[in-house]
């Protein structure tokens, strides 16, 4: 399955929300993030009274024969915990095992630098192996997938290179399972559902803690899924002899579109996100602003005004931040003006009737 045109868009469902203007932490909007595509551990998201979910299902229409195959990817953003500890005295060095003496603290100044606890993100990618189509009418193929924990930490210098502080970071083990299956409806015509489910243990973390919760659940999930001698058939806009067919299909939490270029259909993106068929980037935009739903321009002049310590703010909060204000700050004016006043097609306008 050749990716490089769907690529850009998967990815930028990926980070969608991912951080947003004024991206600081301080700012209201990112004191509670990752509201896309997130898939729960069980216990935790049947506690919940609202649409918290552990599953998330896809089903679309699939044209095809004996000589068809599928390949499926599932993507997906595991969650680190960012820390802080400060030491009670600086080391030169640090030791040759474990981690130094240190008390955890809300925030950490160093040189004029203030470091901030943050929740980090990891891109994960599941990809099954691939399968005939035919073969997927027979039975369930499950793919079970495990990510190790991990704990690292990174030692905060002084101007005199003394460890004065240290950034923890923490990732916790998660195990889920995708299964693949298929219904033949007839005439070449096949049902497809890809099931994905968040089995890791909520253990010792309490099913109101959303933060503990979220540091064991799989983010801005979606599957992108790529077929060879066949094709999908649009979500949107099925033929009139499939419209019944492809309004029996059962998608939660999340929605099949047809992706790449136009006329293209061996690709689908399922997205927590409702998009159209064959979503673009906008040519014009330099980069990701983790909100496919503004305007490249107004964010960008945005971003441009803000104040010298709320770009400092954003500066060290986030690699991802830091890199978008520099990439912003360094934009030359043509390509501001790429962005400005963009015909994207004409039509011809048709008359009323007299």
């Amino acid at each position: 399955m050749n990716l490089t045109r769907a690529d850009q868009m998967a990815k930028a469902v990926l980070y969608e929300g991912y951080m947003l203007y004024p991206y600081r932490p301080s700012a209201v909007k990112n004191q509670q993030r990752w509201n896309f595509g997130v898939l729960y551990p069980q216990p935790y998201a049947e506690a919940q009274s609202g649409n918290d979910a552990w599953v998330m299902q896809t089903e679309c229409l699939v044209r095809g024969g004996s000589d068809s195959t599928l390949e499926v990817r599932v993507r997906f953003l595991q969650l680190v915990a960012r820390t802080l500890g400060e030491l009670p005295l600086p080391l030169t060095e640090l030791p040759t095992a474990g981690v130094p003496e240190h008390q955890a603290v809300g925030a950490l100044s160093v040189e004029g630098r203030v470091y901030q606890p943050w929740q980090e993100a990891v891109e994960r990618e599941i990809v099954l192996p691939v399968c005939r189509l035919n073969d997927l009418t027979l039975k369930v193929f499950p793919c079970n997938f495990s990510f190790p924990a991990e704990d690292q930490f990174e030692p905060v210098r002084d101007a005199s290179s003394h460890i004065v502080g240290l950034i923890l970071r923490q990732r916790i083990a998660l195990w889920g399972t995708v299964e693949l299956s298929a219904a033949e409806l007839g005439d070449g015509v096949f049902r497809l559902r890809v099931k994905v489910q968040n089995l890791t243990p909520l253990a010792s973390v309490s099913t109101s803690d959303r933060n503990g919760a979220l540091l064991r659940s799989l983010a801005s999930t979606h599957t992108v899924l790529g077929v060879e001698q066949g094709v999908f058939i649009s979500s949107l806009d099925p033929p009139d002899d499939l419209r019944e067919a492809s309004a029996a299909c059962l998608n939660v939490g999340t929605w099949p579109v047809l992706i790449g270029e136009e006329g293209q259909y061996d690709i689908m993106l399922s997205s927590p996100i409702i998009l159209y068929d064959h979503p673009q980037i906008a040519a014009e935009s330099s980069g990701d602003l983790f909100d496919g739903l503004e305007i490249d321009e107004i964010l960008s002049l945005r971003i441009m005004t803000m104040t010298d310590d709320e770009k400092q703010e954003m500066r060290q909060s986030d690699d991802r931040a830091r890199q978008l204000l520099e990439r912003t700050e360094a934009m030359p004016d043509e390509q501001l003006m790429k962005m400005h006043g963009v015909l994207r097609g004409l039509r011809a306008l048709q008359e009323e009737p007299r």
